[in-house]
């Protein structure tokens, strides 16, 4: 595996300390999310789940919202996501990097629209070095987006 530039490792950290922050009672599964914008500053959410399953959000769209109350949805150029089961102490854990979700990606390309750039997407384990980058692009292509309602 290729050392990671070193902004990627700042952002794979920020997501690992994000995903310890969730709320994840029901799944146990914990995930952090960190978005990087275009004047270097980092944005961070966990996922929070809720008993009324429906209604639990996943770390990325936590982050995107905060970004977005910020006025700063189309300032995200990259996001890093990890994600494992937690342990007795609430850490997330595993060696395998996890992705976003289908619902994820598409709110990320709504960002990435309105930021008229690709998105790039770190997936990173929780624990240990393993770490696959994708273009948003490449996994949600023909994406749907504000350009299809004839906005951007």
């Amino acid at each position: 595996m290729t050392d990671p530039h070193p902004r990627e490792r700042e952002l794979i950290a920020a997501a690992r300390d994000a995903a310890r922050r969730a709320h994840a009672p029901y799944s146990r599964f914990a995930v952090g999310a960190a978005l990087l914008l275009t004047d270097g500053s980092v944005v961070t959410g966990a996922n929070v789940e809720n008993a009324s399953y429906g209604l639990s959000l996943c770390a990325e769209t936590v982050a995107v919202a905060i970004a977005s109350s910020a006025g700063r949805l189309a300032d995200i150029v990259a996001v890093a996501v990890i994600g494992g089961a937690m342990d007795a102490a609430s850490h997330a854990t595993g060696s395998a990097p996890v992705g976003p979700c289908g619902r994820c990606r598409q709110v990320l390309n709504e960002a990435a629209q309105m930021g008229g750039r690709d998105l790039l997407v770190i997936c990173a384990a929780a624990e240990g070095e393993a770490v696959d980058r994708y273009a948003l692009s490449a996994l949600l292509p023909h994406a749907f987006g504000p350009a299809d309602l004839g906005i951007g």
